[in-house]
């Protein structure tokens, strides 16, 4: 998760004058020191060698007050040249707009973007189209396109070490009852299907015998593991929370109903930003690798951009089901176990189209620019995942 403080900047300064190295000092809304950047680094081409000044016209409140003071670290991207989209209309506006579907007005703006890796913080970024900025005219030094593509490549893989560590057992152990019992019973499960998969498939089975086979593979399976036939209290236990289970989805149900009307008149549902993101992530990497030649369809399944390619598209698929139409967050207890289930999935995929991506590196396949911008919103993607996580574990937790 990144830190985004650039409604709370008061001000700022940002010295590139020495190769290698930026420094500066940014204050910050209801912060008595500012904070004290030494990073190390190529900033943008625009900004290497030069001194830049900003202000924020509007500043408000917020949680950047609780960074570190000094952030050591290394920088990501730095320009101040950056074109942006600027939306032209008031917030309630722009929702009218978004929720009926229609284009909003906007027009190219020059904006500002600040990004570090910090040791105690992590990631932090700036970004605003609304700064009054300073450049001194003078260059003490000029960044090489040679070194400018370094940067680049270093900044993707700083954005991916800092959001994808090397992880440690401990951050995949469930860390409750509960979600070790939805781990476990979403294993049970993916055994079960592609045992019954398999069987149908090899059988030449049609449609109709799924129920058949699927009862009998669930018996086979529940006999492997040792399962006891549960005893007549389990037996009204297991009915009594079914009960529960079936009256909570029938009244959401009927709540989604009462309110259908004003779906109607609000326009479509709206989908969960992260899922839209996804999506269009996974239709323009599979539109991309197609269009441009880069594998055929004799191209094997473990070839590293097929994997980029399918496993974008199956993390996109884990986060619909996890997330639905942009629903209420975070989930009820209820539903958080299966929620959870599918976000960690999605998260596993991610990962694997990093490994992929470094594969990818290795052999050179795709292009370079394409290779970091996908990396990078994959990056960013598994950040906004990661987070998810953590919410509704905190809800299982206070479950429990």
């Amino acid at each position: 998760m990144a830190w985004r403080i650039d409604e709370e900047v008061v001000r700022g300064e940002l010295d590139c004058r020495v190769r290698g190295r930026v420094t500066g000092q940014i204050w910050i809304l209801g912060r008595e020191e500012p904070l004290e950047l030494m990073l190390e680094g190529h900033p943008g081409r625009d900004l290497a060698g030069h001194v830049l000044r900003f202000a924020n016209p509007a500043p408000v409140e917020g949680k950047g007050r609780e960074l570190m003071g000094r952030q050591l670290g290394v920088v990501g991207d730095m320009t101040a040249s950056r074109k942006v989209k600027v939306v032209d209309c008031s917030a309630e506006e722009f929702e009218d707009y978004y929720r009926a579907r229609k284009p909003f007005p906007w027009h190219w703006g020059n904006g500002i973007y600040l990004e570090w890796f910090s040791k105690c913080n992590g990631r932090v970024v700036i970004e605003s189209a609304g700064y009054a900025l300073e450049l001194e005219a003078s260059a003490t030094w000029e960044l090489t396109k040679g070194e400018e593509e370094a940067q680049r490549v270093a900044n993707a893989k700083s954005l991916t070490a800092f959001l994808e560590p090397e992880e440690s057992e401990d951050e995949d152990d469930p860390q409750s009852e509960a979600e070790a019992e939805a781990d476990e019973e979403a294993a049970r499960m993916d055994l079960l299907m592609d045992r019954v998969t398999a069987r149908m498939d090899r059988e030449g089975c049609d449609g109709d015998s799924f129920e058949r086979i699927l009862e009998e593979e669930r018996q086979r399976l529940k006999k492997e593991r040792g399962e006891k036939e549960l005893t007549p209290e389990q037996l009204a236990e297991r009915e009594e929370w079914l009960a529960e289970f079936h009256a909570g989805e029938e009244e959401m149900m009927a709540e989604m109903e009462a309110e259908k009307w004003k779906g109607e008149e609000e326009g479509p549902a709206l989908e969960h930003p992260l899922v839209e993101r996804s999506r269009e992530l996974s239709i323009r990497v599979y539109a991309e690798v197609e269009q441009k030649g880069w594998v055929s369809e004799e191209t094997h399944q473990e070839h590293p951009l097929v994997e980029i390619v399918t496993r974008t598209m199956s993390a996109s698929a884990k986060l619909a089901g996890a997330l639905g139409d942009d629903e209420e967050w975070p989930p009820e207890a209820l539903f958080a176990g299966s929620v959870l289930v599918r976000l960690k999935k999605a998260r596993g995929y991610l990962r694997d189209v990093i490994g992929a991506l470094d594969s990818a590196d290795e052999e050179r396949l795709g292009t370079p620019g394409w290779r970091l911008e996908v990396r990078r919103e994959i990056g960013e993607i598994l950040g906004e995942v990661q987070t998810l996580i953590e919410e509704v574990r905190e809800v299982l937790a206070e479950e429990e």
